[in-house]
């Protein structure tokens, strides 16, 4: 028997990135953008998702290469100390 291990799409809700730019909590977007970045290594996309009025998830972006990653995270740390 073999394994296989398929990586899925990453989900990053981008409620919880302002929550931690709020926050200033660096680790867990680092976290976050490890993840993400592995996940793109590995061919599968990053997908962000924000909470519409009835709490469901809708995705209105997507990210599969690292530099629209990069740029993403680049905005996401600009205002942080």
């Amino acid at each position: 028997m073999v394994n296989s291990f398929f990586m899925k799409e990453y989900v990053i809700d981008v409620a919880k990135i302002e929550e931690l730019q709020t926050l200033n909590d660096k680790d867990e977007l680092a976290n976050i953008f490890y993840r993400a970045n592995s996940t793109i290594v590995n061919g599968e996309k990053v997908i962000l998702v924000r909470k519409n009025k009835n709490g469901r998830s809708e995705k209105f972006d997507e990210m599969s290469t690292q530099e629209d990653l990069e740029q993403f995270r680049k905005r996401v740390l600009k205002y942080l100390h």
